[in-house]
């Protein structure tokens, strides 16, 4: 079996002319997945080519600068036709050259649905792998089950693809930190599916946040209301024809199939999923950090449980969660399963601050005096849903239309991941916080747990052999 931690090797050999450098650096940056002894024998060989003062990292920028890019689209259930829908709104720039999923009837359904949309025909694959290795690939977007969203990010920039990964980034703080290393170390670029972040309402709203329109912000709510059905208890079954479950699996240790964990369910198991918070609150909580302008904080508190339904679920279906800051708090209150509303929202985020509030969500924002009386709104769109998005919207399709804007021309990412995994860290913290009951004290510079050795080792997971992410 192929190692994950295959990386692809890149030799810069010194030209004269600077567009004959391009040309090279184009064709270096479309080879084929080789071993780590030949890309590190390769790189020291190309290091003469480096003093024409140009960084490996730059040429992906050119990448595609004058053609559309090869996109190959990964895991096709639900997310996956977002990422169809917004790469068809960019199909000048873009187009789908390849699809893949473990699912056969899954795999099939997207591709037909492919040719329909779109009118051309992809290449489907059942193994990722497989396109990592295709040379006219130049970015690959993933949308599988959480467990696999580090692993197979990882291995797409070790196979120099850049990558469009949705939330959460890692199943784990440690997967996400290695994420953010690898994209540093490979230089391609990783946005992260929080596509508020290039929202232009939410954009122009944090900006007035950080102008001073609420003053000071200090306190924020993000929340969630869904009104989620019982899981049921499952049982094992033979696997369906159709399923590479071995491979469905992947990275995470093996388990017996199950009735009610694909295609969907495997959210609320804690060997694939990552619960709710960071199913829907990374998209909130995210917003939040951004308007108020921090990091990591000082301390985490949780406490929740599984109150609705007595079955499988192994995640808490209602959650409380606050993240302290010196000056500042940031909350999450999550409920999968009880529908209530806060500002008539399903979901949203309010930021509150010394001279007002904003309450914004995916569809407009509302500002507020001190007193809680609105003094200004903008409405994008009608009504809010706790729905995921699954088809058309047109904040995935400006966060696809950024992210191509940043292969072809250098455009700043949205979303990059060494800010999005920010807020992923937080609510995997938050997971872990509440897994022991207990606060969390934080380094406030990566996040990692302080003075908790029992919580510290749910840092990372244990992997099925030979599947752990290296780089």
């Amino acid at each position: 079996m192929p190692s994950l931690a295959s990386p692809t090797g890149m030799v810069v050999q010194p030209l004269e002319d600077w567009k004959f450098m391009v040309i090279a650096s184009y064709a270096a940056m479309r080879k084929t997945m080789v071993t780590r002894r030949e890309f590190l024998d390769a790189l020291a060989v190309g290091s003469a080519g480096l003093a024409v003062g140009m960084k490996a990292k730059s040429y992906g920028r050119i990448l595609g600068a004058n053609d559309r890019l090869n996109f190959a689209v990964i895991g096709l259930n639900g997310r996956g036709y977002a990422h169809l829908s917004s790469l068809k709104a960019n199909k000048a720039a873009a187009r789908i050259s390849h699809v893949c999923d473990v699912d056969s009837n899954i795999l099939k359904k997207f591709a037909d649905t492919v040719q329909r949309e779109i009118g051309e025909s992809a290449a489907v694959e059942k193994d990722f792998r497989t396109i990592l290795e295709q040379k006219d690939v130049d970015a690959i977007t993933i949308a599988t089950p959480d467990h696999w969203h580090a692993p197979m990010a990882i291995a797409g920039l070790q196979a120099g693809k850049h990558v469009y990964v949705e939330k959460p980034c890692s199943h784990n703080p440690a997967e996400g930190q290695m994420l953010v290393e690898a994209q540093q170390k490979y230089g391609k670029l990783v946005q992260m599916g929080t596509q508020q972040r290039s929202s232009p309402h939410s954009i122009e709203i944090v900006e007035k946040i950080h102008s001073g329109i609420i003053g000071r912000p200090y306190l924020a709510k993000a929340w969630y209301s869904n009104v989620r059905k019982s899981i049921g208890t499952g049982k094992e079954a033979p696997v369906p024809v159709q399923l590479d479950w071995d491979l469905w699996q992947g990275p995470a240790p093996r388990r017996p199939y199950r009735d009610n964990v694909h295609p969907y369910n495997w959210h609320w198991f804690r060997n694939y999923g990552t619960g709710e918070t960071l199913n829907n609150g990374t998209h909130e909580v995210d917003v939040c950090r951004w308007a108020m302008g921090v990091d990591y904080p000082k301390r985490v508190t949780a406490s929740g449980g599984r109150y609705q339904f007595n079955d499988d679920w192994q995640f808490y279906d209602t959650l409380v969660t606050s993240f302290e800051y010196e000056d500042r708090m940031l909350t999450w209150e999550g409920k999968s399963c009880q529908g209530m509303k806060y500002y008539g929202r399903d979901r949203g985020s309010a930021i509150m601050g010394t001279t007002g509030t904003v309450v914004v969500d995916r569809d407009g924002y509302e500002i507020y005096d001190l007193k809680g009386n609105k003094t200004n709104e903008f409405r994008a769109g009608s009504v809010t849903s706790s729905a995921d998005l699954l088809g058309a919207d047109s904040m995935t399709d400006a966060h696809f239309r950024n992210f191509i804007a940043g292969i072809r021309k250098g455009e700043k990412l949205n979303a990059p991941i060494s800010v999005g995994n920010i807020a992923v860290t937080m609510l995997q913290l938050s997971n872990i916080a509440w897994e022991v009951n207990r606060e969390l004290h934080l380094d406030t510079k990566d996040g990692r747990i302080e003075g908790d050795t029992e919580a510290m080792k749910m840092w990372g997971r244990e992997y099925q052999k030979g599947w752990a992410p290296q780089i």
